[in-house]
């Protein structure tokens, strides 16, 4: 038990607003994590939050396992996809090419654009002449890896002419530091760097007659 002189030292030696009840009622700052450090713009191509901001470089994947998943249109009627080796797209570039499909869209009302990948790989860059160590760079820009045979962009929605979306989509893949190709619905799907064509059926060639198949001879007599 305590007494009643020690419990007046104690209240003595607290501050005047708790003796008085008068606690600051301004919330306590919170710790800002990493995430909040980098803000998102409602056009800007970058993920709403990540687990991590600091990944591995990583290696743009080769499609070896003959799966050809993404290689086909989904959405529109004409696209865009890789010819050439797979590349490592920013989210600048791509930004810059979807851009420039848009202002050429204004003039068909009700076109839609539909971007196929998402820039969501941060990329750490170190300094110039920076000595080995220390941990990993700074947070730089966002990023997406692309195989080769990917589709990048689709337009559709209302009925173009070929010729049409053939130039828009060729300004936008000059944007892009990779070759491009056009395709439509009919483009068959792509394994890498072949192109998976349709098979033609076999033509059955009609039965022989032989000494065997007596019916076979008397119909042909």
């Amino acid at each position: 038990m305590f007494s009643l002189s020690s419990l007046s030292r104690t209240l003595c030696s607290v501050s005047p607003l708790l003796r008085l009840g008068q606690l600051n009622s301004q919330p306590t700052p919170t710790t800002l994590g990493p995430l909040s450090i980098f803000s998102r713009a409602r056009s800007q191509l970058a993920p709403r939050q990540v687990k991590h901001i600091k990944r591995h470089k990583g290696r743009v994947p080769i499609p070896i396992g003959g799966s050809t998943k993404g290689t086909t249109l989904a959405y529109g009627d004409y696209g865009i996809r890789i010819k050439s080796n797979g590349h490592r797209f920013t989210a600048k570039q791509l930004s810059t090419a979807e851009e420039v499909i848009k202002r050429k869209a204004r003039a068909f009302k009700g076109l839609r654009v539909y971007l196929r990948v998402f820039p969501d790989i941060p990329v750490c860059i170190k300094g110039n002449e920076t000595r080995m160590g220390k941990g990993k760079g700074t947070f730089e820009y966002w990023a997406t890896r692309v195989p080769t045979g990917r589709v990048i962009f689709e337009i559709g929605g209302v009925p173009i002419r070929e010729e049409l979306a053939r130039d828009m989509l060729r300004q936008a893949a000059a944007k892009l530091p990779t070759k491009m190709e056009f395709i439509t619905r009919s483009t068959p799907p792509r394994l890498g760097s072949l192109v998976l064509h349709p098979s033609k059926p076999d033509v059955e060639s009609p039965p022989l007659a032989t000494a065997e198949c007596p019916a076979l001879l008397e119909t042909t007599a």
